[in-house]
């Protein structure tokens, strides 16, 4: 069989579904014995691509600031009624989250929900003051979806960066894992910059479609390929190429292997992108002691949130989609044995303009709030400050409520990565504005 030169390195470029490291690995099969001890952790991003409007995911509902929140949205607008919220308490006062956000309330009052409010990138604590007079740094490209997304995949603020803090993490903790079987990071949403290392690389799964080559029988035919790539061209390109086509191979059959069979558990994920990526981490995760794994990391996301116009039928749909795959994740990892060392949260690239624009949407802003579920997170409380909800007030830049982040994506990292295992000396490697911000740890994890 003749392969065009052209044609072998896009084949090698894509070989079934998985980008993997050029490493050895064994199939399944052979690991059945290996334990992966009794700490096993998982950290589980889910991207909301576009930039959500945490404003409205979910809205103070003491006395002033929901008047605040009520005057500059307004019932015609994309203003939410206090009565339609889903109402929960915290320290700090009374909360609501969207109405479509049930499952939120449900996991929040069940103590396996926190919410980590005004958080954005950072270069380093910046007053509007500071901000308007240039006098401090401020990450490039602040407003900008492809800078937004790759800073808050990579924690780098100020020029590119050619991994993510997710790849930095699993490179700190990858001799932790007694298998080198798959990388210690996957991303279930295709070549994403937050699970690439500097040592290690990830695993890619796009979508849903079945690994490794097109044509594979599992027999002569694979074992005629793999004779092929194990040639000895002497073209150093050509000896590499096979390398990761070979690797990616071994590591899509493992994968394989582990995400085939009925699922080891009984709840039903929806039948959403979302939900269809959650359900494979969840089957990931059920094979952790097959595959000898004690650290793994996750990322998943969900498109539609650049909000420009007619957001609130968006959000109906988009929320319902968001917490309906995570609150079926969260039963699942609980069904699994792992449900306190399991912990998703959320990024987005940036949060929205307070002030609604005549689409009666949202436009490119700054601060916005996340989520993280899990056994191991200190639930049912909100963690942090809200902005000021006052247009042109001391934390407005612009008068349209782009409001300045109280808290760092470093610090909102640095909480996940110190529990995960990321000793503090290595948390300033993962995170480099880190040493900027005299609290470390936004304390919403045990």
């Amino acid at each position: 069989m003749f392969i065009s030169r052209r044609s072998f390195f896009r084949l090698a470029a894509g070989a079934g579904s998985i980008l993997a490291a050029p490493r050895a690995f064994n199939r399944l099969g052979m690991m059945s014995a290996l334990a992966q001890g009794p700490d096993y952790k998982a950290l589980v991003c889910i991207f909301l691509f576009g930039g959500n409007d945490g404003g409205n995911m979910i809205v103070p509902l003491e006395s002033q600031p929901y008047s605040r929140y009520s005057a500059v949205r307004g019932p015609s607008s994309l203003g939410l009624a206090a009565n339609t919220l889903r109402a929960v308490g915290a320290t700090s006062g009374a909360y609501g989250f969207h109405p479509s956000l049930a499952p939120f309330q449900t996991l929040y009052q069940q103590k396996r929900l926190a919410v980590v409010a005004n958080v954005g990138t950072l270069v380093a604590p910046v007053t509007k003051s500071q901000y308007r007079q240039n006098l401090v740094p401020v990450p490039s490209g602040l407003f900008s979806h492809s800078d937004q997304q790759a800073q808050f995949q990579s924690a780098v603020l100020q020029g590119p960066s050619s991994s993510g803090w997710g790849g930095r993490v699993a490179d700190e903790i990858q001799a932790m894992n007694a298998s080198q079987a798959i990388p210690p990071a996957v991303s279930l949403a295709g070549n994403s910059l937050f699970t690439r290392g500097v040592t290690t690389q990830p695993a890619s799964i796009s979508g849903a479609s079945a690994l490794g080559l097109s044509g594979s029988d599992g027999g002569i035919r694979d074992a005629s390929y793999q004779q092929i790539l194990k040639f000895e061209t002497g073209f150093s390109m050509v000896s590499a190429a096979n390398k990761v086509v070979g690797d990616a191979m071994a590591v899509g059959n493992v994968i394989q292997s582990a995400l085939q069979g009925p699922a080891p558990f009984t709840v039903t994920f929806p039948n959403s992108g979302l939900g269809s990526q959650l359900n494979q981490v969840a089957r990931l995760i059920a094979a952790r002691t097959a595959l000898g794994m004690s650290r793994q990391i996750f990322f998943c996301s969900q498109g539609g949130y650049d909000s420009h116009a007619g957001q609130l039928p968006t959000h109906v749909g988009l929320f319902g989609q968001l917490a309906a795959a995570m609150s079926a994740f969260d039963t699942a990892t609980q069904e699994l044995g792992a449900g306190s060392q399991v912990t998703t949260f959320l990024e987005s690239d940036f949060g929205r303009t307070f002030q609604p624009n005549s689409n009666i949407g949202t436009d490119h802003a700054w601060t916005s709030h996340f989520v993280a579920t899990g056994g191991a997170v200190k639930g049912g409380e909100v963690y942090g400050e809200f902005p000021s909800y006052v247009l042109g007030g001391d934390d407005d830049v612009t008068d349209r409520g782009v409001f300045i982040p109280r808290y760092a994506l470093d610090q909102y990292g640095a909480t996940l990565a110190s529990w995960f295992g990321v000793g503090s000396g290595a948390l300033d490697l993962v995170f480099p504005n880190l040493r900027n911000f005299s609290v470390r740890s936004l304390g919403f994890i045990a």
